[in-house]
Formats: C-alpha cells, structure tokens, sequence
C-alpha cells in the first residue's frame, strides 16, 4: 500500500504488519538487530549520531522537550477525561509509528543499501558517496529511535489498557526527536544541493533500470517518464516528512481533546515545535533546491571556487535586483555565510561574519540612488543599490539575519521565521581575519575585536615574518596599550629583535613606553615619555654596550636638555645636551670622590676651564689639556691648606633642580587620570595589564594576549567590583587592609599604577643606576608616588561614591593630603622600591657606616663588664645576675649576655622595610632595656637621658647592625611627619647620638694615629 495511503487509514487501524510486506519488514529488523554492516554503518564514514557535532540548526526548546520523562510534579495528576485522550493518543502514534517503521525497512532495503554499493573512481563521485554514508548514519539514527520508541510503547500497552502523557515519548523526548530529524534533512539537503542522487543514478544506471518498479511502491504519482533522481530525492524525504506531519496532527488533535486541563499548555507548546519542524524541513528543502539550480546555471569556474555542500542560497540580484558599486559587478549573490559579487568569470567573497549591513543613508554614494544599503568589510566598504524601497528592506533584512546567523554559528529554527522576527547583528565582534589587500596590513593576520570593519578593542596582530602586535586597537589603528615585537630579521622603525611595551595613540608610540632590543650586537633599553613615535620629555637610556645610563630629557629621539649620565664604574656626570652633544660646563664626580667642575668630554676628558676637587680636600683650579701622547695637563693653582673634603660636595645630589618630580613619568599618570575621566570603562581599564609581562621571552610565550602569568587573586578586576569595595572600606584600618591586596593584585587598577611606577623606578636607580649622588632624586620620587596614587586613590572614591549617589567625600587640603600619603599608602607602597632605594642609602653612607663597623668591631672584643664599665654605665644597672657563669668561668669574661632581650629586639630593625615598624622595634628595644633595669634595681625605674644613651650604646654595639647608618637615615627620611618631636623622634635621635659617639671615637683613633705615624 502506497506510504500517504497508510497515514490516512492509520487512525481506523487498517493498515497491519502483513499488508507492507511484513517477511521484507522483519527481514530487515533482524538485520539490525545482528548489526548487519552496511545497516548499522559498516563504512568509515557511518558513525553514530552521539559521536558528530551538533546540528547546525538548533530546536527552540519546549517545556515538554527536556530529553527525560517528566517528573510527578511536572504534569497534573490527570483525570479520566485526560486519561483516556492520552490513550487514544498513543494509540494513534502506536500504529503510526509501526507503519513508519516498516516502511524505513522497504527504503533502507530498496534504495538506500544500492546506493551505497557503488564503486566510484573520480574524486567528485568519492566525495558524493561519503555525504551518503553520512546520510544512511542519520537514516539509521532516526531508524534506531523510532524502533526503541514503538518498542517501548508496545510494551505499556501490554502491561495496562490505559497510557497517561507521561507515556508519549514525542512529549518528554521532543528535542532529541527534533535534533535527529533535524540532523537528517539537513544531510539530505546536502546531497541535494552537489546533485549527489543524479551522480549515484548515473553511478548505477544499470540497476535502477531493471529496479525501476521496485520505487513504485513509495510514490503515489510514480509513471514510467519519472526520473530515477527525482525517485530517489522523493523517497528519502516525502515519508519521513510525513511522518512530522503526522507527530504535529497527533498532538494538536490531542491538545483539542484535553480541553482546559492545566497540561493543554505543555500539549500545545510541544505541538508548535513540530509545526516549526515542519516549516523548517520545507525551507530546507526550498534553499537546497534553490542552490542546486544556482550550481547548474553558473559556469564551471565559479561551480568550482563556491560549491560546497553545506552552503545555501539565500538570495539572487537576479530574482530580486540589487546593483553592487564594486567594479563591473553584475551579480549579487547572498549565502548563509558569504556575500558573492560576481563579474564575469571572477568572484569576489566576503565572509559573513565580517560583513557591517548599514541601511541608514548616512552614507549614500550619490544624490540619486536613494535606496542604497552601505556594505563593510575590514578592506572593501561598497554600497548595494535598489530600484525600489521594498526590495533594499528585504535585501538589508536578508543581510542583517543571514550575518547574525553567521555569527551565532547556527540557523534559525525555523531558518526565517515571520519577516518582522529576528534582531540585526552586533556591530562589535570578535574574529580572526587575514589581510590581503596592499598596505601596512598585507598578509598579517589579525584576530580580537572588530567594529564596523575595522579593528577595535583588545586584539593580536602577526605578520608572517614574526612581527606582532598585541594591544589596545581603535578604527583599525594600534591605540591604547599595545607591545609589539620586531624579530630579528625583520627591518622596521624599531629596529631589529626589538620589544616596544607602552602606549599608542594612532598608531605612534605617545605616552609612556619601554623600549627594548636585547640582541648581543646592540643591546639597549629607553623607558620613558614618546610622542608622535618619538623619545620625547623625560626617560632614561640603558646603552648596555657602552655600560652607562641617560637620565634626562629628550627630544625627537636624540637628547636634548639636562641630562645625567651614570657609568658602570661609578662615575656620574650632569650635563646639558644639544641634538645627543655635550654643551657647556657640567660637573663630573668620580669613583674616588674626587669632583671635577668644568668643561669635559664623552671620555671623560677634562678641556678647558675647570676646577678639580680631590679626596683629600685639596683643590686644583685653572686650564685643563689633553695632548696626545703627553697626559693631562694643566696650567692652575694648587690649593693644599684643607685637610678635609666638604661633604656638600662629596656628596652633592644631581637632578633635583633640573628634573622636577612632578615632572617625571607624567605619561603613566597621565593614562590613569584618562582612566578616571572616561568612567572607569572596563576596556580602558586593562590598558596597564601589559605592564606584567617583563621580557621578550614571555611575550613569545604569551603570543595570544595581554592576560599572562596571573596567580590566584584576592581583589576583583571588574571595575563595578572595584568601585564598591571602595565604598565599603573608608575606614582607616580596613582601608589599609583592602589597599594592602589591591596593590599586590595584578587585576586592580591601583595594582597595575603601581607596577607601571616600579619599572620606571628600577629603569632608573637599579643596577648602574644605583650611584650615591641619585639618592635625594629616589626619595623624592617614592614620596611624590605616595603622594599622587593617594590623589587617584581619591578619584576612584569620589567616582564610585557618585556613581553610587552617596555623598562625596570632603575634599582635602594640600597638608592633610600629604599626611595621609605618608600615613597609609607610602608604607605599603615602600616595599616596592625598597631594594633599590636602600641600596642607595647605604652608597651615600658608606664610609660613616664603614667607620662605625669599624668602632662596633673594636667594642665587640670587650667582655660585658669591661663595656659598661668602658661606656660609663652606672654601676647599680648592671645585670650581674644575667652573667650565667660555667665551670672556671670568670665575670670578667663573659660576653653577650647583658641586655640580651633588648639586643635581640634591636637586631630585628633590619627584618622590615615600613619606617613606622622600624621605630616600633626602636621603642621595643627601649622597653626591653628599661625592663632589665627596673629588675635589677628591683623597682619600676624610668631611664633619665644621661642613662639612657650609656646604655642604648651598649646595646646597639651588641646587637652589630652592619648598615646602622643607612637604616637611621631611610627612618628619618620616611617617617610619618606626625612623629616629629613625639617619643619615636627621640628614640631615633638617640639612636643617632650613639651611631655618631662610636663614629666620632673611630675619627679621633684614625687621627691620633695618623699624627703619631707622621711625628714618629
């Protein structure tokens, strides 16, 4: 019995298993059920559903379509009204569903096992059986599923009379239902669309000839002049679209009959999903059949460059005109993922997913052609043309769905919908595309984010030769954070093997940056202030190959201005510069702490006027020359009458004048305050992530992006987070707390402010630049950055308690601002910069530190008695009872055993880098030795000054702190201004008596030994 003629005696039940064939029917099951190759996909290319992809057109889901049996809660306990439709219902479907089975057993036997027996030798006909393969995997996909089903069915109506909507399986397994019919006509469209049935007729020509009949059976309207591919494109999809239709008028019947039962809804809403299926197997079928006469029309050329199989036909300038403004285009053709302009033998494509659709008008290439539609690409931006308003709406609505789509890698389900359904696309994406055109981007491939056809946001940009760049782009230009690396064979602007990490505006370096080439030839580094892709203002220049370091200012990538040159072996210069050359008088202080004022050269030769200070305070003052082969000469006065350098000048400090704190690193301050301008947007935000990636090295291995090396993190990075944390800590102690992660966290803006000032820091003062004479620069400059991160700090407050709509803040004077910078970030800033800042301290005292060791080391010989004894400690404090004695041990020999606590205590100064922890540890010491007194005398006893220092000195020459003098200063320096004239400032200035008595006595020693070896 023909197939529509089994659904439509279905509902009476009078079509039985014996009436289609039922010995071919079971034949075939049992086939199945022995896995029978060929049946159950023997060849490689049959592999079952659950190991492909997913579709690539998604169901909507319904509540019913949740792939499992609906829960007791799920569905109202159901009366016997509802009872007994259900059981009508899945009764109808019993036999519906036995029929379809037994007709999918004639088609696998009769049609689809021929077809894929075929042998054929040319890659084209090769190609074609393997999208068959594919097509009898997803036929026995929907087979196996509608046998376990029909199954399962039969066996509840062997076990009870009576079935509930629990038991109709097209409700609780309606997605999977859809996906596997879905996955089939999709594959069968396929086929459709390279001719793939007229392929396997001409294949097996001979066969379907004496066959012919066997198709019959399947087609109502089958004659003799009916053609063998339009036979086989019938019966591999009439009846299984029937059977949809069949599933659709099962439910809807079903959804009539409950009437106003609470499940009605569940009913209909499972019921419309199979309406949509429908729809959707009818626009897939038109779209294949579209695009196969599309295939036959065109010449084999472009059949050859366009021709695949999954790609549909979604609109012809030919069946609805459009004019394209490219070239001599004379045809437009739009598939479900490029736009095709065709002229003449050649084509031009453009891939969906960066296709911009403007129909506004705001760009019209001339008065005339009103109806226009303005089409972007990332290298081709031209205009489609209609004669008429209706056809620009559905060329621009065709265009707008197909590209989102595109974009959301799936069709609509159905694939159009109403005319009115549908949103247009995302104007900003996110795509990897590779430049072919002429120009700065030839052949570079570029994949982030994109904004009506150009680059813009966060993106990757390599070039085949090793050039890349990863950063900040707008309107197609690097702008914003960016580094970009230059291989070694590459001949560009930056050189070669060369790493540029900072900011561009425009596509020119502007702003703060570090430039680096570290290759064995000429290895260098610049960090410091560009503009217009040029060294411009403040930086400092690393020239590793002459061992020296610029600290100053340049202009048009030359220096130009005061400058500081330190050397490798210590020597240090400033001088002013003209176009990279020396310009008049400089000063010049050398290793030996001899200082030269005057004129002198790039080697540091003296010419001309000049006056030379030595060591040993005697001055040499006149004309300096430097004749070849005869030495330095000189024509001056010898002044010998000091017998001691001035410290002003063995210790001068450069830059101070010439280079105004507030005037370095404007640029990385400058980026922040742009930040806090704009909002605090997301996008601006991670312009200072970069800063994280110190090397070229890991930039190679971090090729993808600027999110490198990132640990676990105990601040949020997103800046709604960030805003209203700020909100929730204001309070000194909590606002510490919360300072204290955010300035460790690579995520927090504050965090990445404060890596961006460490590099310049250590640009600066690290390594070469750890000279003496830079020391007041250093502090000066970790004070102004206390100063101004507390400053942006306050920008973020008042921005988050705006956004928030809480009162502001007050705004603070100068004075207190200062005290607050001090008091709460300099402390947590410190430890930063503390290695190179205290390096520098301990240069700048190294020879008082010296002659302290040496007095530290002299006192260090006397037992504990003999030192009190020697510094005038009275007699009643000693700690005789702390001197442990062991056998044929005298008192008088012991040593390290007063005072231990309290030496203990002091040793401890050097374990912290806060000043304010520092004098806590200092006042500690105090009461440690207070403590021991108070014992010894047996009474609460407070140390008067005259005790006191006697004491304090013993201590601190037992507790041996090798830098005592570096220590005293950075205290001095860095403590919180609040303590001046408090107990912290006379403990300190305590400590700095005894630090200078021990110095003095050593002063006074050297003297009398250095008169005694001169009058012998």
């Amino acid at each position: 019995m023909p197939y529509m003629d089994c659904l439509l005696h279905s509902r009476a039940g009078q079509v039985t298993l014996a009436e289609v064939d039922s010995e071919l029917w079971c034949r075939c099951r049992a086939e199945k059920d022995r896995g029978v190759p060929g049946e159950q996909g023997g060849s490689q290319y049959n592999k079952s559903l659950s190991t492909k992809a997913p579709p690539a057109w998604t169901p909507l889901h319904s509540p019913l379509c949740s792939g499992h049996p609906p829960s007791d809660g799920l569905m109202s306990s159901e009366p016997p009204v509802l009872d007994m439709c259900a059981t009508e219902a899945a009764e109808s479907l019993l036999q519906s569903e036995e029929t379809f089975s037994a007709c999918l057993a004639r088609i696998n036997a009769i049609v689809l096992k021929p077809l894929l027996q075929s042998e054929p030798h040319e890659q084209k006909g090769k190609e074609n059986l393997k999208l068959l393969l594919l097509l009898n995997d997803c036929f026995h996909t929907l087979w196996d599923l509608t046998e376990e089903n029909h199954r399962t069915l039969k066996e509840k109506f062997s076990i009870s009379p009576s079935l509930c909507l629990q038991d109709l399986y097209i409700l609780w397994k309606g997605d999977l239902f859809l996906s596997v019919y879905i996955q089939y006509f999709v594959t069968f469209a396929n086929c459709v669309v390279v001719q793939g049935f007229d392929q396997a007729a001409k294949n097996k020509s001979e066969f379907w000839k004496t066959h012919k009949t066997a198709l019959k059976q399947f087609l109502a309207d089958f004659t003799s002049e009916t053609s063998i591919p339009v036979a086989l494109h019938t019966v591999l999809h009439k009846p299984l679209r029937d059977h949809v239709q069949q599933y659709a008028l099962i439910l809807t019947r079903l959804s009539e009959a409950i009437g106003k039962s609470p499940d009605r809804e569940l009913v209909t809403s499972a019921a419309k999903q199979y309406a949509k299926l429908q729809s959707f197997i009818s626009q897939v079928l038109d779209e294949a059949c579209l695009t196969k006469a599309l295939w036959k029309s065109l010449g084999h050329k472009l059949t050859e460059w366009l021709c695949v199989p999954e790609r549909r036909l979604l609109e012809d300038s030919k069946n609805l005109p459009v004019f394209a403004s490219v070239g001599r285009t004379n045809r437009v053709l739009l598939f479900d993922d490029i736009l095709v302009l065709i002229q003449g033998n050649n084509c031009q494509s453009f891939d969906l997913k960066l296709v911009w659709v403007d129909g506004s008008g705001s760009e019209k290439p001339a008065p005339e052609n009103r109806h226009t539609i303005h089409i972007v690409t990332p290298e081709e931006a031209f205009f489609l043309s209609a004669k008429e308003p209706c056809m620009k709406a559905v060329w621009q609505w065709k265009l707008n769905q197909a590209v989102r789509q595109a974009l959301n890698g799936k069709r609509d389900f159905p694939l159009w919908g109403e005319a009115r359904e549908g949103s247009e696309p995302p104007v900003h994406r996110c795509f990897k595309y590779v430049f072919r055109a002429e120009g700065r981007f030839k052949n570079a491939a570029y994949e982030g984010e994109w904004y009506w056809g150009k680059p813009h946001g966060k993106g990757t940009l390599k070039w085949p030769d090793g050039r890349n760049h990863v950063g900040d782009f707008k309107e197609g230009l690097e702008h914003g954070f960016g580094i970009s690396l230059v291989p070694l064979i590459s001949e560009d602007r930056y050189g070669n093997e060369m790493v540029y990490k900072g900011y561009f505006n425009d596509n020119l370096r502007q702003g703060f940056g570090i430039l680096e080439n570290p290759s064995a030839e000429q290895p260098f580094k610049y960090t410091g202030q560009w503009d217009n892709d040029k060294k411009n203002g403040y930086g400092v220049w690393d020239d590793k190959d002459r061992g020296e370091r610029y600290i100053g200012i340049w202009q048009d990538d030359h220096r130009h201005g005061q400058g500081i040159v330190v050397t490798q072996s210590g020597v240090c210069y400033q001088r002013k510069f003209h176009v990279d050359k020396m310009v008049g008088s400089g000063i010049l202080l050398l290793e030996n702490d001899s200082v030269y004022e005057g004129n002198f050269t790039r080697d540091l030769t003296f010419v001309g006027k000049g006056k030379l200070t030595f060591s040993n305070g005697f001055t040499l003052e006149g004309t300096f020359s430097n004749k070849s082969g005869q030495g330095l000469q000189t024509q001056g006065i010898l002044n010998t009458s000091s017998d001691q350098q001035d410290a002003s000048i063995t210790k001068v400090q450069l830059g101070l004048d010439e280079f105004p704190v507030e005037k370095r690193w404007q640029g990385i301050y400058d980026q922040f305050l742009g930040f806090l301008h704009s909002g605090c947007k997301e996008e601006m935000e991670e312009s200072f992530t970069g800063f994280h990636i110190q090397t070229s090295k890991e930039l190679r291995k971090s090729q993808e992006y600027l999110f490198c090396q990132r640990g676990p993190e105990d601040v949020s990075g997103k800046m709604e987070d960030v805003l209203e944390e700020l909100v929730q800590h204001q309070e000194l102690e909590s606002l510490q707390c919360y300072l204290q992660k955010a300035f460790k966290s690579s995520l927090h803006p504050l965090g990445k402010l404060l890596k961006a000032l460490t590099f310049a820091f250590q640009a600066t003062y690290s390594g070469i630049g750890a000279n003496k004479h830079l020391l007041n620069m250093a502090q000066e400059e970790v004070k102004y950055y206390a100063k101004k991160i507390w400053e942006l700090y306050q920008g973020l407050l008042h921005l988050a308690l705006e956004q928030k709509g809480q009162p502001l803040a007050e705004t603070e004077d100068g004075e207190k601002s200062d005290l607050n910078a001090y008091r709460v970030i300099l402390p947590l800033i410190l430890p930063c910069f503390y290695p190179e800042l205290f390096m520098l301290y301990m240069l700048y005292h190294e020879k008082e530190d010296d002659l302290y060791c040496q007095g530290i080391v002299d006192l260090s010989l006397f037992p504990d008695i003999k030192l009190l004894e020697v510094l005038d400690v009275q007699k009643h404090l000693w700690p005789l009872k702390d001197l442990t004695l062991t056998t044929n041990q005298r008192r008088s020999l012991v040593k390290d055993k007063c005072f231990l606590s309290a030496t203990e205590c002091l040793q401890k100064l050097i374990t912290t880098v806060d000043p304010r922890e520092k004098l806590e540890i200092l006042q500690k010491t105090y009461e440690e030795i207070e403590t021991t007194v108070s014992r010894v005398v047996e009474r609460d006893y407070k140390l008067p000054m005259d005790d006191l220092l006697p004491l304090l000195m013993y201590v601190v020459s037992r507790a041996r702190i090798q830098h005592l003098g570096a220590e005293i200063h950075l205290i001095r320096d860095l403590m919180d201004p609040t303590n001046e004239g408090g107990m912290y400032d006379f403990l300190l200035t305590a400590l700095e008596s005894c630090y200078e008595h021990i110095q003095k006595d050593m002063r006074l020693h050297q003297r009398e030994t250095w008169h005694m070896a001169r009058d012998p």
